[in-house]
């Protein structure tokens, strides 16, 4: 399987939010306050919804909930959250005029493009196999919300395609060295797509203005929660 192979499906999403952020930036100027707000609250209802069917596919919750507890305590001790938001600072020092939302389009887009089940299980596919199915549905998705982002945060949207490059495309690239890890246990994927899920919920919530979650600080628990069904398969083979 080539290169290209590889990673087309994160190339299709990348031009998806390229097209839909351009459309949202050029007509966001020209939309009333109560439309940018209801764009808002449509994208943080629908990302709950696709968060919440992510984490019901769970068949452990104390592996979901382990992993989310070490994988934020590691986060928060990292402080990542703060680490991305001086990243979209730095951006808009140097790209934006004072007084712009362009670091909050960024950080904000970047976690909403990239944390959930579609974008590992998407990446994971197209690696693996070359389907880009998974992402061509994100890539849809995704291209509609950052019309939604673009049109109220204006075009800081479009930097988050770095993120999807980085993130989607390692993902895909990286498939191949731990395809043995991820084919040995099918709970491996169930729990990382759970654990992706709740985070996305957490997204959400933000996004609904219900709760100001540091949703970055949850990030490493995509890592732990692989590491805890090995850990929990592991137990299981040495108590028999």
């Amino acid at each position: 399987m080539s290169f290209f192979t590889s990673v087309n499906g994160t190339l299709i999403n990348a031009l998806a939010v390229l097209v839909g952020g351009v459309i949202g930036s050029l007509v966001g100027d020209r939309l009333p306050k109560r439309i940018h707000e209801a764009l808002f609250g449509v994208l943080g209802l629908f990302t709950v919804l696709i968060g919440l069917l992510g984490a019901l596919v769970t068949k452990n919750p104390l592996i979901l909930l382990g992993s989310l507890l070490i994988g934020t305590l590691l986060g928060e001790m990292m402080n990542i959250e703060a680490g991305l938001e001086k990243a979209g600072d730095w951006l808009q020092a140097k790209l934006a005029k004072p007084g712009s939302t362009l670091s909050e389009a960024f950080v904000t887009a970047s976690l909403v493009f990239c944390v959930g089940p579609l974008s590992i299980l998407g990446s994971l596919d197209n690696g693996l196999s070359g389907d880009t199915t998974k992402l061509v549905i994100k890539a849809t998705l995704d291209g509609f919300a950052a019309l939604a982002f673009g049109a109220t945060l204006g075009w800081g949207v479009l930097l988050a395609i770095i993120t999807i490059l980085v993130y989607q495309g390692g993902l895909s690239l990286g498939a191949h060295a731990i395809a043995p890890l991820l084919t040995g246990n099918a709970d491996t994927i169930t729990e990382l797509t759970a654990t992706g899920g709740l985070i996305l919920v957490a997204v959400g919530l933000k996004l609904l203005k219900i709760r100001d979650l540091r949703v970055a600080n949850y990030l490493p628990a995509l890592v732990v929660a692989p590491l805890l069904v090995a850990g929990v398969a592991l137990w299981q083979q040495l108590s028999r």
